[in-house]
């Protein structure tokens, strides 16, 4: 004998308030939106933000490595590079090795838009009314849900 629950019924699951989906997509809308504010500062979107911490973590990337981790496709990422780009935050340039390969790299106005950021993960983390236990154990879990969907 199982211990599982067993699944609910077709008509349960259709319901609005049963699905896992729309709290993830509700929060994800309200975390973006939380964002804004700080990030209108700085004159960057969030997925603008995105990149830049990855590059504030690694200095340069390839496009196809910042969209893996970001899993976004290149369509939409050159547009957003191409903005970073025209704020002097990024450069790109082909891949010596490989033509195809474009690397992205960090200039001194995207380095100097990490110290004008730095509060902000601070700051949102602050508003969650979470413990530091609490705030893990959800981005673990949301991660773990991230690799069975991927």
């Amino acid at each position: 004998m199982s211990n599982s629950p067993s699944l609910p019924s077709d008509e349960t699951l259709q319901k609005l308030e049963n699905q896992l989906c729309f709290p993830i997509y509700a929060v994800s809308r309200l975390l973006t939106k939380a964002y804004q504010p700080y990030l209108q500062e700085l004159d960057l979107t969030y997925p603008q933000y995105l990149v830049l911490m990855l590059l504030w973590e690694h200095d340069e990337l390839t496009v196809k490595a910042l969209g893996e981790k970001l899993l976004l496709d290149s369509g939409t990422l050159t547009p957003l590079l191409k903005r970073l780009e025209q704020k002097q935050c990024v450069s790109r340039r082909r891949d010596p090795r490989d033509e195809r390969s474009v690397i992205i790299s960090l200039l001194p106005a995207g380095r100097e838009l990490q110290q004008r950021a730095c509060h902000i993960p601070a700051t949102l983390f602050a508003r969650l009314d979470m413990s530091p236990v609490e705030f893990e154990t959800l981005r673990a879990q949301l991660q773990h849900l991230l690799i069975q969907l991927s």
